[in-house]
């Protein structure tokens, strides 16, 4: 069959419309295409593994060099904590602090100066005479005496302590009991240890004469 020259040239064309389009399907593009430049962030990025973590120091660092422990007596040969000897009443409170319970008599003579914890008027007490503080006067254990000695210690004991400081003498009222009196050697102060009949200490005192050498304190 004979295709006329028309229509052969038209069949021509046509296939080679097919064969373009069917080349361009084929193809692939060479890049993905670059995303939209208001695409939305990951909610939940992965964490960078890359970077060095940051060092913390703890809440609180060691102390390599702790303070020494506080003394376990503020008991002085010239006072007590702030307190000194020679201080007015008034003076004497400011430097204790707190509350202290106790009021000078009608006559204006010698008394106690007490904080309020205190039960037993022997266990703790600041003599005040002439209006000024004197003398500190112990009957606890707890406190503890310049240079060492405590209720309950011997004599023994009190005299290793002092280094042989201790004058003895014999006491007014306890049968076999003694004092044992320690004077500072830089000061007015004077330390006295009260001993029982066994030798034990049983209560002591500090102050400046001639109040420490009370016997009966304020009686």
């Amino acid at each position: 069959m004979t295709i006329a020259p028309r229509r052969a040239a038209l069949f021509a064309a046509v296939l080679l419309s097919l064969g373009l389009a069917a080349c361009q399907r084929e193809a692939a593009p060479a890049d993905a295409p670059a995303p939209a430049a208001n695409a939305a962030p990951e909610a939940n990025p992965a964490p960078i593994t890359d970077q060095p973590s940051e060092s913390v120091p703890p809440a609180t660092a060691p102390v390599s060099n702790p303070p020494p422990a506080a003394s376990d007596t503020q008991a002085r040969f010239d006072g007590y904590g702030d307190m000194r000897f020679g201080m007015s009443a008034e003076q004497a409170k400011k430097a204790w602090g707190g509350e202290l319970k106790g009021k000078p008599p009608a006559d204006g003579g010698c008394y106690y100066l007490q904080p309020i914890w205190v039960t037993n008027p022997r266990d703790f007490g600041f003599m005040i005479e002439d209006g000024k503080f004197v003398r500190l006067d112990v009957g606890n254990d707890k406190e503890t005496a310049p240079g060492g000695g405590k209720r309950g210690m011997s004599a023994a004991e009190i005299d290793k302590l002092y280094a042989g400081r201790a004058e003895r003498q014999n006491h007014k009222y306890v049968q076999g009991g003694h004092y044992l009196r320690v004077s500072d050697s830089g000061g007015a102060g004077t330390l006295v240890f009260e001993t029982d009949a066994t030798g034990k200490v049983a209560s002591w005192h500090i102050g400046v004469p001639p109040q420490v050498d009370y016997v009966e304190g304020c009686g």
